[in-house]
Order: structure tokens, then C-alpha cells, then sequence
């Protein structure tokens, strides 16, 4: 894994991984990464996660909205 790729999302960590804590940010995320990495190569990977895979032809049609009148 690229030690800036590292360095930045160690950076950036968010609310809920600061409040988790941890005595190295960059280990920290290193493992978010590779996580991540896991998931995004198999998107069945993900822990108590279940991925719908459908097609737009099975998803629900959007709700049609007004639209607004030229003025």
C-alpha cells in the first residue's frame, strides 16, 4: 500500500475513527485501506453485509416529481 495513500487517510481520519482512538493514526489507516481494498475487489467481502445486485431494469422506477413552471 502506498505510504501516501497512508499518510493522507491518516489525515483525514473521520469523527468516528478519531473517537475510536488509537495510538497510530497511520496504522490505523493502513487497516481502513486494506478493508477498503477487501471490499471494493469483493463486493461480497463486506461483514454483515449484504450487496443486492440488480439490474436499473429491477430496481423501483423514481417517484415523478413536479415540475417547476417556466416563469
Amino acid at each position: 500500500m502506498a505510504d501516501d495513500r497512508v499518510a493522507r487517510r491518516a489525515q483525514e481520519l473521520t469523527d468516528p475513527e478519531r473517537l475510536a482512538g488509537t495510538d497510530d493514526a497511520e496504522a490505523q489507516a493502513e487497516a481502513i485501506l486494506a478493508e477498503s481494498d477487501e471490499r471494493q475487489a469483493d463486493r461480497d467481502a463486506a461483514p454483515t453485509t449484504y450487496v443486492e445486485h440488480r439490474t436499473s431494469d429491477e430496481a423501483t422506477a423514481p417517484a415523478e416529481t413536479a415540475q417547476p413552471e417556466p416563469d
